[in-house]
């Protein structure tokens, strides 16, 4: 997917989408918004946004309005929150092909490049062009019902096939391109991006991927069998997922979507014809970000180097 290079030089509207979570996090909104507008930026801000603004007067001076309106007429947006918030902003922006900026208001932030402390500083380098644009690849999966209308949705992080609220395993046919893999006893399979790979895949032993690499990695929950090891296949694969024995299972679009499923219900997932686009600021680093975040090469507290 193409992104708009002139957007991306010289943005001239400017989206900000938020979680407003505290006081803080609204004047940081506020701070960004007037400093944008003094640069001669239009800025829009996102309606449910703007709602949860503790004195949403505040932001009388700005267009409040909806992704629908984003999508189409923003330059960039700029997401201040954590991964959670910008995982939202990705899967309702992804079709308008709009950059999106990260502010880190929460805590790992492996997407939200930007602390709330530099916020200001850096903006500069945004609108001169000097930003570092990021392609991500998403996926789209179709879940097909037995007994209802198929649902659909789409996933920048992860896919991940669940055994709901009920403590026991579930079982599932998995199937790439049309062959048979085999059939797995576990508490569910998470099928990540790369972008994906540092969320809960990690979390369940799966491998950390480049975002430079398009392969998908399937990452087993808990298998029952201790050979269903992490596998990772071409982006061009078909996943299918066929649920055989399951008494609450569900799916789960970036850990913020939803759906039920039954014994007979199949999921079928592949590349997305949508990406995103990250900007990251001059001087960002991945792997940089990565010992940051991670806590690579620390010593464990009390312990010296020797």
């Amino acid at each position: 997917m193409v992104f708009p290079a002139h957007a991306i030089r010289h943005p001239r509207t400017i989206a900000l989408i938020g979680k407003y979570q505290s006081r803080k996090i609204g004047d940081a909104l506020i701070a960004l918004a007037a400093y944008l507008q003094d640069r001669g930026v239009s800025v829009f801000i996102e309606r449910e946004t703007a709602e949860r603004m503790a004195r949403p007067d505040e932001l009388s001076r700005w267009m409040v309005c909806g992704f629908v309106d984003i999508g189409a007429h923003a330059d960039i947006a700029i997401v201040l929150g954590g991964d959670g918030t910008m995982l939202n902003a990705a899967r309702k922006l992804a079709r308008y092909k709009v950059p999106l900026v990260g502010v880190n208001q929460g805590r790992l932030g492996f997407m939200t490049d930007i602390s709330r402390k530099d916020m200001l500083s850096v903006m500069d380098d945004l609108l001169d062009g000097n930003f570092q644009p990021e392609t991500r690849m998403m996926l789209d999966a179709e879940v097909i019902y037995t007994k209802r209308e198929n649902a659909s949705n789409i996933a920048l992080n992860d896919i991940v096939i669940d055994k709901g609220a009920i403590g026991r395993m579930i079982e599932y046919n998995l199937s790439i391109d049309g062959e048979f893999v085999s059939t797995q006893r576990a508490d569910g399979l998470i099928i990540s991006t790369p972008t994906g790979s540092t969320a809960y895949a990690l979390s369940a032993n799966g491998p950390i991927l480049h975002p430079a690499l398009t392969g998908i990695a399937l990452v087993p929950l808990c298998p029952h069998a201790l050979t269903n090891r992490p596998v990772l296949i071409d982006d061009r694969s078909e996943i299918e997922v066929v649920v055989t024995h399951a008494d609450d299972a569900r799916v789960y679009f970036d850990g913020q979507v939803t759906l039920d499923l039954r014994c007979g219900d199949a999921i079928r997932i592949h590349r997305s014809e949508h990406s995103i686009c990250l900007l990251h600021p001059p001087g960002y680093q991945y792997f940089s970000m990565l010992r940051q975040k991670l806590h690579w090469g620390e010593h464990p507290a009390g312990e010296s180097e020797g």
